[in-house]
């Protein structure tokens, strides 16, 4: 007893006299670790041919610029897929801060974005000559507007969820992005790696559903236990599945 007084008199002083508590590992939540990879031939991006308007063919002069329907590496590992839970869970604050689309060089960057109900999504135009942005909601979040010099960013916070939500230019028919709009914060979207993760996720057993451009859904069901990482893989086949493409894609 004597020996353990002593260390909690050490550790007081130690932390200036205020007692300190280890923080506890895990706690009710787990964390979800993938990756998304393309099985089989990976397929050939078209160039865009941006003729059509001689200001942005300026600007991507000496470019060969690709419609990045496919974001696939050598490996297959994919980018641009978004990936989310589906379930139901406690509610969390909805993030402060926007998720932002660019309108640059004639091209939405980045490609697909994901975000909550309720956050707000910023589209701004960053090419000094006019862009439209239309959404093409299946739901209540439409819109449609003009942006016609640099500088201009519209807001919008997403009514309901949607997966996916397209933007497209009216303008210049090669713009396309793509909006995955959810309730809850356990989500991601890939980078070129194909890898994401998913952190904080209450424990349970879940379905997790990936999207991408061309290939549409595939899903798997998951189990997430306290404080611990659960691995999972994606495989999306390289022949399309246009019956499980997500629904209002531009063409």
């Amino acid at each position: 007893m004597k020996v353990a007084r002593f260390f909690t008199l050490a550790a007081l002083l130690a932390c200036g006299g205020r007692l300190y508590a280890a923080p506890v590992q895990g706690g009710n939540t787990g964390t979800i670790k993938g990756h998304v990879r393309l099985n089989g031939e990976l397929p050939g991006n078209p160039v865009i041919r941006m003729g059509k308007d001689p200001m942005c063919a300026k600007l991507n002069r000496g470019q060969q610029i690709v419609q990045e329907t496919v974001m696939a590496a050598k490996d297959g590992s994919l980018a641009d897929v978004f990936v989310r839970l589906q379930g139901t869970f406690p509610a969390t604050p909805v993030p402060s801060t926007p998720v932002v689309l660019d309108q640059r060089n004639c091209v939405y960057r980045p490609r697909v974005v994901g975000m909550r109900v309720g956050q707000t999504l910023q589209i701004k135009n960053s090419d000094n000559f006019l862009h439209n942005v239309h959404s093409l909601s299946k739901g209540a979040d439409n819109f449609n507007i003009a942006q016609p010099v640099a500088g201009l960013v519209y807001s919008y916070k997403p009514k309901a969820e949607e997966v996916m939500l397209p933007i497209k230019c009216e303008v210049h028919s090669w713009m396309n992005a793509f909006v995955g709009i959810v309730n809850n914060p356990y989500f991601a979207v890939t980078p070129a790696s194909g890898n994401f993760e998913i952190d904080k996720v209450p424990a349970g057993t879940y379905t997790i559903q990936a999207w991408q451009e061309h290939y549409g859904f595939v899903s798997k069901t998951v189990t997430v236990k306290p404080g611990a990482i659960t691995t999972i893989d994606l495989t999306y086949s390289a022949a399309p599945a246009p019956a499980t493409r997500a629904p209002g894609r531009p063409k």
